[in-house]
C-alpha cells in the first residue's frame, strides 16, 4: 500500500485533513520534523476528528531519519511538486511507493527531489494559480495510486 509522507508540514488543519484521508484508506502517514505545529494542536485534532486512533502515524525527527527508515522498508520515492514535467496520472504506481509532499510555503527541498525516483505534478489550467492546498494534493495523488492499484472497491451493486 502506498504511504503518504509530509515533509515539514506547517498548517495543522491540512495535516489533520490528510490524517483523516489516511484513516479512511488505511494508508500510513509519515511526518518529517520540524513541524510547524505541535501534535497536540487543537486545530490538528479537530481537522482529524475522532479518526486519530485509526491513523497509522509515524513521526521522523529529521529527513535523515526518514531516509534510513524508508530504505529499510524499500520502495520508490515519488515527489509531488509543481516543478515536475510529468502529470501524476502518468506515473505507474507501485504497492510500496512513498508519496512525498512538501511544506505549504516551500514545497519539497531540492535535495529531496533529487533523490526521488519520480516526480509528479497536478496540472492546473489557470497560470496564476501556483499550487493546490496540501490536503487536496495529497488526496488527489493517493487516490490515483489506489485507483491504479485497484484498492478502491465498491459493493457489487454499485459497479
Amino acid at each position: 500500500m502506498p504511504k503518504i509522507v509530509l515533509v515539514y508540514p506547517e498548517i495543522p488543519p491540512n495535516t489533520g485533513n490528510i490524517a483523516r484521508t489516511c484513516a479512511a484508506t488505511a494508508t500510513e502517514l509519515h511526518l518529517v520534523e520540524p513541524l510547524g505545529f505541535e501534535l497536540s494542536d487543537r486545530y490538528l485534532k479537530r481537522a482529524g476528528l475522532d479518526y486519530w486512533p485509526h491513523v497509522n502515524l509515524q513521526v521522523h525527527p529529521n529527513l535523515g531519519s526518514f531516509y534510513q527508515y524508508q530504505q529499510s522498508r524499500g520502495g520508490r520515492l515519488i515527489g509531488f511538486t509543481t516543478k515536475s514535467t510529468y502529470s501524476y496520472v502518468e506515473i505507474k504506481y507501485q504497492e510500496d511507493d512513498w508519496l512525498l509532499f512538501g511544506s505549504e510555503s516551500q514545497g519539497l527541498p531540492e535535495t529531496l527531489l533529487e533523490s526521488c525516483e519520480h516526480t509528479a505534478k497536478i496540472p492546473m489550467l489557470h497560470d496564476s494559480v501556483r499550487s493546490l492546498n496540501l490536503s487536496v494534493s495529497a488526496a488527489i495523488g493517493l487516490f490515483e495510486a489506489l485507483r491504479q492499484l485497484d484498492h478502491l472497491s465498491f459493493p457489487a451493486e454499485i459497479k
